[in-house]
């Protein structure tokens, strides 16, 4: 009994403690807590639904996706699909495994782009302006850590961003990370390419790699990830099924003791040598944005894009310069190519630069093995390709899927059809006014071009080799004898065609999509409104390095059965040309070059 007593006591005495507790601990909670602790619950389940699950075939690997389109596209890291072929096994939270094609890669950026199959109305995230993101925000990673997700109920994990625009040097490869978010939030092996959303359940970055322990597999508590406004600038590239490259301005620039930065060897065949950069002269801004150190001009020019105009402003003795240039590719095509094909990637090594992580902290991005217990519910097809889609992929040199690029070229060409003049085979004479005096008149055909303005003629008889002709009009005949040829006979006119993405027009205007023609050493973009579809202009090139006559097209007005611009805005090397108002267009009147035609003046 007395035993008996003193274990009741004992439990007595206990309860009332753990009561006690309870009630101080009921009191403890704060409503903001529990209101934010509801606000992150709402997030996750908001957002959740566009988090994929990738599975490599067979369940050997995998990664982490988002969705951010209702179509389908998805964006992922390069090394997450890479080796995977051209099909793959994607799961979301509705608890359906989907098939999906791959679309786009970025083997530099660590970027890649797929489709889900099946529905057109698939849950997307909504995108932020990741400029706009602070050390201190808050951060969901969300994703597919070590293949967890094998119900497709993505892991989350939260945490804080611990910096911004960082810099990752490529270390003996093409992967380069740039402008990318630190977070300590936990990032694993698997959660490559999956999201990283703020606080407010808005897209801010793909999760891509990690700092570990002494090149172990431990998480030290920095992760990074690429800015989604990198991934925005990339993205339309990326759909255009393309294998996309990055950028460079042509020049090498460094920091001095003064904190300047300025250019230390430049390429006399850039754009920005022929716009007049020079060695020595000061960086100021470039794309919008401050110039401070030679590693934060690395990190803006590695968001952009090869091929894109953007606004450069330097300094040359006190005096400040703005030019617009267009940016070199960073890598031989060749580099590009065999890197996106079906080899595994080198594992990053220590290499020089301010940058550089410490010996113990390397970062890595490798596609995780999958551990030995853990496979997809459902194994890919043992081909990888399903039948019900195999039309969806077609293989072609440097392109990751050149389906998608063709289906985008047929879209932009029927636009240009809609003008009238398609199949037609006479010449076309198109005539206008430079101003109140000054008439102006083109006349061209297959074998011979004219331009007279005034009382002038030039012209030339061509052998179909538009790469021979002087440039005296800062290659303004050819031009518009390539828009003749893409009027009359679209894609045939030229010895390569493709639907490159889209870019800022003249460096600064609303993004248009870019369709790309190339014959001989010729090559032309071609300008399309994406709202509208329809053609605004075209920038043509005598050769790879030189200066571009670039023409901009007015409203279409119709002239007889036909549509033509009614006025288009000439240039060329940074000077204006004129504007040619037009006020006939015909087909049939023979073109009459001059045998020996005046120079234009």
């Amino acid at each position: 009994m007395i035993a008996s007593t003193s274990f009741q006591r004992r439990a007595t005495a206990w309860a009332a403690v753990l009561l006690t507790l309870s009630a101080a601990s009921a009191v403890a909670v704060e409503p903001e807590v529990l209101e934010a602790q509801s606000r992150r619950i709402a997030v996750i389940e908001r957002v959740s639904p566009t988090v994929v699950a990738i599975f490599a075939q067979g369940g050997q690997g995998g990664g982490s996706g988002v969705t951010v389109s209702a179509d389908g596209f998805v964006v992922t890291n390069f090394h997450v699909v890479e080796g995977q072929g051209p099909f793959m096994k994607c799961g979301l939270n509705d608890g359906r495994l989907y098939d999906a094609v791959l679309v786009g890669i970025d083997p530099t950026g660590d970027v890649a782009v797929i489709r889900l199959l099946g529905r057109d109305d698939f849950p997307a995230a909504t995108l932020a302006d990741s400029d706009t993101v602070r050390v201190g925000d808050g951060a969901y990673a969300m994703g597919n850590p070590f293949l967890l997700a094998t119900d497709f109920q993505p892991t989350v994990t939260y945490g804080m961003v611990s910096g911004v625009r960082r810099y990752q040097f490529p270390a003996g490869t093409l992967l380069e990370y740039t402008d990318c978010i630190q977070v300590d939030t936990s990032i694993n092996p698997g959660n490559s390419g999956g999201p990283l959303f703020n606080e407010d359940g808005e897209l801010i970055g793909i999760n891509g790699r990690i700092s570990v322990e002494k090149r172990g597999r431990v998480n030290v508590g920095a992760g990074y990830a690429i800015s989604i406004n990198q991934v925005r600038n990339f993205f339309d590239n990326l759909k255009s099924g393309r294998i996309v490259d990055h950028a460079t301005l042509g020049a090498v620039v460094s920091t001095n003791s003064d904190g300047s930065v300025t250019v230390s060897r430049i390429l006399e065949q850039s754009e920005a040598y022929r716009r007049g950069l020079q060695v020595g002269d000061e960086l100021v801004m470039f794309g919008g944005r401050t110039v401070d150190t030679a590693n934060q001009f690395k990190n803006i020019l590695g968001i952009y894009p090869a091929g894109w105009k953007l606004p450069l402003t330097y300094r040359r003795k006190g005096q400040e310069q703005q030019i617009i240039v267009r940016l070199r590719r960073l890598h031989r095509a060749a580099e590009l190519e065999l890197r996106g094909q079906d080899s595994p990637p080198p594992r990053p090594r220590r290499g020089p630069g301010p940058d550089a992580p410490p010996e113990e902290k390397q970062p890595e991005s490798p596609l995780p093995e999958a551990p030995k217990d853990v496979a997809p519910p459902e194994a890919p097809e043992s081909s990888g390709v399903p039948a019900a889609y195999a039309d969806l992929y077609e293989a072609r040199p440097r392109f990751a899927n050149y389906w998608f690029n063709r289906a985008a070229q047929e879209r932009l060409l029927s636009a240009l059809k809609t003008w009238g003049f398609d199949g037609i085979q006479e010449p076309l004479q198109v005539s206008g006014r430079l101003d109140a005096r000054t008439t102006i008149e083109f006349r061209l055909a297959d074998q011979a071009i004219a331009v007279k303005i005034g009382d002038r003629t030039n012209g030339q008889q061509l052998d179909k080799d538009l790469e021979d002709l002087p440039p005296a009009t800062g290659g303004l005949l050819p031009a518009m004898h390539a828009l003749r040829g893409m009027l009359t006979r679209g894609a045939e006119a030229f010895s390569d065609t493709y639907y490159l993405g889209s870019e800022p027009l003249d460096g600064t205007g609303e993004r248009v999509d870019v369709l790309m023609t190339h014959r001989g050493e010729t090559l032309c973009r071609w300008y399309f409104d994406q709202s509208t579809g329809g053609c605004v202009g075209m920038d043509f090139a005598l050769g790879e390095d030189q200066d571009e006559c670039e023409l901009r097209f007015g409203p279409l007005a119709s002239f007889g059965s036909r549509q033509f611009p009614e006025t288009i805005s000439m240039r060329h090397a940074g000077t204006d040309l004129g504007v040619m108002k037009v006020s006939g267009v015909e087909a049939g009147r023979p073109a009459n070059a001059a045998a020996a035609p005046a120079p234009m003046q």
